[in-house]
């Protein structure tokens, strides 16, 4: 059975639509995609809603445009600076006169996971389980239908400022969607670029974007630690800019042609000098390749020393087999997978959305894995429109709807 569903990744530095086309076995076929600059963000919060919501608007329009369906909802993703997580465990007795367990005591150890104390400005995201147990037998998946006398479940906790989360998606309704669900970026990202052994074996989802890093860390098939990181890509442009006394866009423009982070020749700079424009209108300067490269070195290993303190901090350095999968935009600076290999002595590859089919040549780049992820996410959680019809509509509020949201609802507290 196809289904259509809408993503709209908000990011520093881009703002992607993508309607798709997916299949229960997991394929996606990509109908249209809407790429715009962003405006209004600053490390993933909106702070102009005016400039956002126009810019949120135009790429939705672009992707309404190519596809041709109308975009009614769509799943978005959230990130930002104001992002913290924390582990509970939730326990109750199982209700039933026969002991077995119901998806209802399912549903009441994970409220009991989320009674722990919470500022007032901030709220939750996601509860997320990890794993059950049953009876003190550990690894437990899916509890319902076994019998026992106790169940336990732990549970990964995502809040964020509500003032935030309120401002994102006022943002994205004002520019006419609706919102299926708000997806923490480095969880939609996992569902782009991890395999499900990856997520079994151990490994470190590191999403590098425009303001932020967001790291995601999964064991056993869940969730068990995520943290935004207040760097990201603009962080290596504003170094040039500042350094070289160049403007924004050619600084840009000189990371992404001639940028590398590793094997930065010795030579001198005078027989490797790149002419650039100045901040005066016609103005042009000589930029030497060498000191380039030794700007964006140095903030690299910055980045990637605080990774490996959080990995550290995070108490799992050594559950993680599978090493550390890079995406997001700026993971395709050159060498910086190598320098991340060398610096934190675990494997690194660079993580690109598959199984795409349709405009995939568009979006089968790192850039866009959190967006290909929230397609994949709406897959797994929501419901999407059936068949040939349009990709989202309005909420209404008849009975099966809502009957259908509450399924939903409940078959997210299960893995």
């Amino acid at each position: 059975m196809n289904r259509t569903i809408v993503g709209i990744d908000v990011g520093t530095t881009k703002i992607c639509t993508l309607v798709a086309e997916v299949h229960d076995t997991g394929k996606v076929n990509i109908l249209g995609v809407g790429l715009t600059p962003s405006k209004g963000l600053d490390r993933g919060v909106v702070v102009n809603i005016d400039e956002a919501v126009s810019a949120i608007a135009t790429s939705v329009e672009k992707a309404e445009r190519l596809s041709g369906y109308r975009i009614g909802t769509a799943f978005v993703g959230i990130a930002g600076r104001h992002i913290s997580s924390v582990n509970s465990r939730g326990v109750v007795a199982i209700s039933r006169p026969d002991h077995e367990i119901s998806r209802t005591d399912v549903a009441r150890a994970v409220e009991a996971a989320q009674a722990i104390a919470i500022p007032t400005q901030r709220e939750v995201i996601h509860v997320i389980p990890r794993a059950y147990i049953v009876d003190g037998h550990e690894g437990i998946r899916d509890p319902v239908g076994m019998a026992g006398y106790r169940l336990e479940v732990e549970t990964h906790i995502v809040t964020g400022e509500v003032m935030a989360i309120q401002n994102l998606i006022k943002s994205v309704e004002r520019a006419g969607v609706g919102i299926d669900d708000l997806v923490l970026q480095p969880l939609a990202s996992g569902e782009a670029v991890l395999s499900e052994e990856d997520k079994s074996r151990g490994v470190v989802l590191v999403d590098i974007g425009g303001g932020t890093t967001d790291i995601a860390i999964f064991i056993g098939g869940g969730i068990w630690h995520t943290v935004v990181l207040p760097i990201g890509g603009a962080h290596f442009t504003n170094d040039l800019v500042y350094v070289l006394h160049t403007p924004h866009n050619t600084a840009e423009y000189l990371k992404l042609r001639y940028g590398k982070v590793t094997d930065i020749d010795s030579h001198d700079p005078a027989d490797d000098l790149i002419d650039t424009d100045g901040f005066s209108p016609g103005e042009h300067q000589q930029v030497s390749r060498v000191e380039l490269n030794e700007i964006l070195q140095a903030r690299a290993e910055q980045l990637i020393d605080m990774i490996g303190n959080e990995i550290r901090r995070s108490g799992y350095e050594g559950l993680l087999p599978a090493g550390i999968v890079l995406t997001g935009g700026s993971a395709q600076l050159p060498g910086l997978d190598e320098m991340a290999r060398q610096l934190l002595g675990m494997p690194v590859r660079i993580g690109i959305p598959t199984n795409l089919t349709g405009l995939a040549e568009a979006i089968d780049a790192p850039p866009y894995a959190t967006a290909v992820g929230l397609v994949r996410w709406g897959l797994r959680h929501g419901m999407g429109s059936v068949g040939g019809h349009a990709a989202s509509q309005p909420a209404t509020t008849n009975w099966k709807q809502t009957y259908d949201r509450f399924k939903m609802w409940l078959r997210e507290f299960l893995p």
